[in-house]
């Protein structure tokens, strides 16, 4: 009975953290502990769980919720030396004659810089992706339509999702907001999501692209399970919990 009593106590703590996450921006731990009447280490606790869970950023004294996607901008600028040695070895896998599909984001971007006189077909709804290629004249270059997203620099919607339906690639290389244990991907935006389940049903081989930070990430919109996967691909080595479910789904583990 203290089990379950403690586990609904834990549970109610962690709804009072995240409210006051959402609805005041970043906090520290004394100003958590004072609000929730429990000592610092209680809160500390709390916090590498609900981190665990995707559910908030730690910072130097507390916490923060992240809320929807970053600017592209700001994201570019984050965890460089990662998404290039990721892209590095994602490039590697590529033969040439072959078509890619390439999903929004910024290591999606990294790869494409690596993708330079390569002679394949690269499709994509990632703007930054069109704009680093353009000019690009070994590299057969298709555009899918779409609403702009002009902070994420991407495209969006049922014009983007009837593209889909009309294409083939041999390669997806897949970006996320975050994998869960179990090994779902998620993401944190809701209008991607269709765009990212019609980009799998058109790839052959589906390759996520994951850096440390996105296990377990973030993310409340489930993307695909497992089994929708062939690789992942990350900087440093996955947990264990992580890995096993991947692999019970035969997905290949690649640390680059």
């Amino acid at each position: 009975m203290t089990t379950i009593v403690q586990g609904v106590l834990a549970e109610r703590r962690h709804q009072l953290i995240l409210r006051a996450l959402r609805s005041g921006g970043p906090a520290a731990v004394t100003d958590l502990s004072e609000q929730l009447g429990v000592s610092p280490a209680t809160v500390r606790r709390d916090l590498v769980k609900l981190e665990e869970e995707g559910l908030l950023t730690r910072v130097h004294g507390g916490a923060v919720v992240d809320e929807g996607d970053q600017p592209f901008a700001e994201v570019a600028e984050v965890r460089v030396p990662e998404k290039d040695a990721i892209a590095v070895q994602a490039a590697s896998m590529i033969q040439d004659g072959e078509s890619v599909l390439l999903d929004i984001g910024t290591t999606a971007y990294r790869l494409a810089r690596q993708l330079h006189g390569r002679r394949i077909t690269v499709i994509t709804s990632n703007l930054v992706v069109y704009e680093e290629l353009a000019d690009d004249e070994d590299i057969e270059l298709v555009l899918l339509g779409g609403m702009v997203r002009r902070e994420y620099r991407s495209l969006v919607g049922f014009l983007t999702e009837d593209n889909l339906r009309q294409l083939h690639a041999d390669w997806l290389f897949l970006g996320t907001s975050g994998v869960r244990p179990g090994g779902q991907v998620m993401d944190t935006t809701v209008v991607e999501v269709p765009v990212k389940r019609a980009m799998i049903r058109a790839g052959e081989r589906v390759v996520l692209l994951a850096d440390r930070a996105k296990f377990p990430g973030t993310g409340m919109a489930k993307v695909c399970g497992p089994e929708e996967l062939d690789v992942v691909v990350t900087d440093a080595p996955v947990d264990a919990a992580t890995r096993s479910a991947l692999e019970e789904a035969g997905v290949r583990v690649v640390v680059a």
